[in-house]
């Protein structure tokens, strides 16, 4: 059977599953519309979070990142999992004993301002907007690929998909569809990178194969032979201040995150927040430690499958006819010598690969079974609407929630909150979709807005509304503010209007560092010079950090 075949079968089959569990996981109230109903299991929430955590960046990008960056590929590793650890550790717990259904929620109330719950409602819409707008541009370009259908059929057909179980189940049917999706990405992860770990060092493990086998010092002979660094080479493609910024924006960035900081209010108890963050680290760990192997083999594969090949033997691959297809594969014979080869002189070089290619296309190069291809397809999918589903009820409950009865119609009905919240839901299901089919040439420079945003915001105000009982509004609001400010002025400067990186060299990526720090000390300083924050809130702070028990409704109010 063809490798169409079989993924149409496994795509029909998993959105089958989705859609069954969004009409068994219906709600009526806004409780199980937003945060689950506070009943899911810590090893279903640990799940659900790793896939909710797992992007479509985690699953097809970071691979290939690691194979084209080499060592320096490894800031997204350190970035994304110590981002993870940090707020595991440092937040997860608390917030959850605070209570609420969001992050701006948090904000509002801890600071006793609906103006520091605007600001947070702003960042929250641009952080999700933006990461959005990539997951549903994943979907589309995996059934191009395999399903050999337009981009844009593709995202319609993942908007329905998405948009039926958020919709009807809220939270808690995002809840459960993205158990079932982490069990489909890892799986459909793991096989490949085991396959071809056991068929280019004979060790089925990727991890023990990454190690113990000459595969590394292989490919870096095979790279300077071709005029690349070695790919162990530390600091080819950044400076070591660039290199430790982006990874201290990425970890805070990712601490920060809206939609994965929810899923530790749908869990009964501080306990069970707390045993949750463990099972995803669990989880996670079994992705992102098999990814620089993974990365490593496909590369070395990639490279001895079409550098300095004839013309014919490449045309005579199925697979790098069907990915030059998309556009993200190309070849060019510049000096006509009938040969493609690859060099790291854009001037001469005559094989052109996306990075997003290396996880899909990996199967394929290394002529594992269609069914097994057929799984990545249905994996990648799995990771794309996983995080789309859970960053389109932070859209959602920001306005419905935090901006329509927080603060615009508090008197609102169960009845009015949930079907504000679903119409939010359908708004941003549409708005995603049409970033994902009419993607602006900036979707890719923006990237860095998500993390920097959230470094430069949300990190700074979450850990010292916990840990800084002195924290008061006006400092919240002046540190948040200025944070933002500062971080979209130098990306915007840099990305848009050819600013060159004056602060010591550091690039867009890694710019939310210093706003994060920028906010941490104008938050301090006008917090000391203005009223200290209520009794009341600074009691509720106390009572924040103690290890067990429930926050009281009346103080977070």
């Amino acid at each position: 059977m063809s490798v169409e075949l079989w993924t149409i079968g496994f795509v029909a089959l998993t959105f089958a599953l989705y859609l069954y569990i969004g009409w068994w996981s219906r709600v009526r109230d806004s409780s199980g519309f937003y945060v689950a109903g506070q009943g899911v299991p810590p090893i279903a929430n640990g799940a659900a979070t790793a896939a909710d955590w797992m992007s479509a960046a985690s699953f097809i990008s970071m691979a290939g990142l690691i194979s084209f960056l080499g060592y320096d590929g490894s800031i997204y590793l350190m970035g994304w999992t110590g981002g993870y650890v940090l707020l595991a550790l440092l937040l997860a717990p608390y917030l959850r004993k605070f209570g609420k259904y969001t992050v701006p929620d948090f904000v509002g109330d801890r600071y006793y301002s609906n103006v520091a719950r605007l600001v947070a409602v702003v960042a929250a819409l641009f952080v999700s907007l933006t990461y959005v707008a990539g997951q549903m541009r994943g979907v589309g370009i995996v059934f191009s690929r395999f399903l050999q259908v337009d981009i844009a059929t593709g995202v319609i057909i993942g908007m329905v998909i998405v948009a039926f179980f958020s919709v009807l189940g809220g939270m808690k049917g995002i809840t459960w569809t993205q158990v079932a999706q982490y069990c489909i990405l890892i799986v459909a992860f793991l096989i490949p990178a085991s396959a071809i770990a056991l068929l280019l060092t004979g060790n089925p493990i990727p991890q023990l194969a990454f190690t113990f086998s000459d595969i590394v010092a292989n490919l870096n002979q095979v790279q300077l032979d071709l005029g690349f660094q070695e790919y162990t080479q530390p600091f080819a493609n950044k400076t070591q201040l660039d290199v430790l910024f982006i990874t201290i924006a990425l970890m805070v960035g990712t601490a920060g995150l809206p939609h994965v900081i929810v899923r530790f209010y749908t869990v009964p108890d501080v306990r069970a927040a707390r045993y949750s963050a463990g099972w995803a680290l669990l989880f996670i760990a079994l992705l992102y430690t098999s990814a620089p192997a993974l990365a490593t083999f496909a590369r070395y594969n990639l490279i001895n499958s079409l550098h300095n090949q004839t013309i014919g033997e490449v045309r005579q691959l199925d697979w790098a006819n069907k990915w030059e297809r998309t556009k993200l594969l190309a070849f060019d014979d510049k000096n006509n010598n009938g040969r493609f080869e690859l060099t790291p002189d854009t001037a001469t070089n005559e094989i052109t690969i996306d990075p997003d290619i290396i996880v899909l296309s990996t199967p394929e190069v290394a002529r594992l079974a269609p069914w097994v291809i057929a799984i990545v397809a249905a994996g990648g999918l799995a990771a794309a609407l996983s995080t789309a589903s859970g960053l389109l009820l932070v859209i959602s409950s920001s306005v419905a929630h935090d901006i329509y009865y927080r603060i615009l119609k508090p008197d609102a009905t169960e009845k009015q909150r949930v079907f504000v919240g679903r119409i939010m839901v359908g708004f941003a299901v549409a708005l995603a979709g049409y970033f994902g089919i009419n993607p602006p040439g900036f979707v890719a420079q923006v990237v860095a807005f998500a993390f920097g945003l959230a470094a430069a915001s949300f990190f700074p105000v979450i850990i010292l509304g916990i840990f800084d009982k002195r924290t008061n509004r006006e400092g919240a609001i002046a540190g948040m503010i200025a944070g933002l400010l500062f971080t979209i002025f130098y990306i915007v400067g840099v990305k848009f209007s050819g600013m060159t990186p004056w602060f010591f060299g550091v690039s867009a990526e890694g710019i939310g560092t210093l706003g994060m720090i920028i906010n941490f000390i104008v938050t301090l300083v006008v917090s000391r010079l203005t009223p200290p924050p209520p009794l009341a809130v600074q009691e509720m702070v106390e009572d924040l950090r103690s290890p067990s028990g429930e926050l009281p409704p009346e103080a977070v109010h």
